[in-house]
């Protein structure tokens, strides 16, 4: 392919996406190597850097494209074959798909694969790291009330104050759902942001009483703030799952998909928020990865 059909190639990504995020490089399609691609955001560059380390201890030439674009650029790029693995979360890449996750992990990596399967792309075996919404409190909190899960909260949540995305009183995972699947009615909502940093100081602080993060936030690691179990599993699975195209395993061998089984299979919850733990702190992308 020439370099004017490859720039062609990653304009139609871009075009596809509806949206200004950079698209990948026209460089990285046939130049012999496994590129591995991210989103953008630290914990699938940090994740995809581990597989990029893993495929090239073992004598692969791999490449990781950083912090590519959103799911609107990376799935069709890697439907293209721009690029050849897209380290994924199982849930949400069904939702886009036009599929119905559960909070089964195992019946929603079965349906992304037989959703994507038509289009090239296997995807593999789940690993056990979740890393999906997620209703925490402080430690303190948690021993006052006898908090496990989120169905202790009960009759307090009048009484306490929920803070999340701003989004949260819409969407029907979050403060819908948590009425629908709980029965809980919060006292009152303090919009902060996106399952991050600012959610978890309002939680240490006490500006909140409850908050929504991801499972596989670093902060969960340091001991202070504890994960509210959903029992009533309100949540879908949101596994990290590789998505690889079918000709890249035909063109590297099965060597390619026991190496990111391998690799899947070591990935717990506990262990990745340990890893986000020390990027938030200012570990490099790179060391972490090493660490694990």
């Amino acid at each position: 392919m020439g370099v004017a059909a490859r720039r062609a190639s990653v304009l139609v990504v871009v075009t596809l996406s509806g949206c200004t995020s950079a698209a990948p490089p026209a460089e990285v399609i046939d130049d012999q190597a496994i590129t591995i691609a991210s989103f953008d955001f630290p914990e699938s560059e940090l994740v995809a850097e581990i597989y990029t380390d893993a495929l090239r201890e073992v004598g692969f030439r791999a490449t990781h494209l950083r912090r590519a674009g959103a799911r609107e650029v990376l799935l069709p790029a890697l439907e293209r074959g721009i690029v050849e693995i897209v380290p994924e979360y199982s849930g949400s890449a069904l939702s886009f798909l036009g599929g119905d996750a559960t909070s089964d992990a195992a019946a929603t990596a079965a349906s992304l694969d037989a959703l994507v399967s038509p289009r090239g792309l296997d995807a593999l075996t789940p690993a056990p790291v979740q890393s999906r919404n997620g209703l925490v409190v402080s430690a303190a909190t948690a021993a006052r009330l006898g908090l496990r899960a989120i169905s202790d909260l009960g009759d307090d949540a009048e009484q306490m104050s929920l803070g999340g995305p701003p989004e949260c009183p819409e969407r029907p995972l979050c403060l819908p759902g948590f009425e629908r699947a709980y029965g809980l009615t919060f006292e009152s909502f303090l919009p902060l942001d996106v399952g991050g940093p600012v959610t978890a100081e309002a939680i240490k602080r006490g500006t909140v009483d409850v908050g929504g993060l991801f499972t596989s936030d670093g902060n969960l690691a340091q001991g202070d703030l504890v994960l509210l179990e959903d029992d009533r599993q309100l949540q879908p699975a949101e596994s990290i799952i590789p998505l690889v195209r079918k000709d890249a395993v035909d063109r590297f061998g099965e060597g390619l998909v026991e190496v990111l089984d391998r690799v899947s299979a070591q990935l717990t919850t506990e262990g990745l928020q340990e890893l986000n733990s020390l990027v938030a702190e200012g570990t490099s992308i790179d060391d972490a990865a090493a660490l694990w």
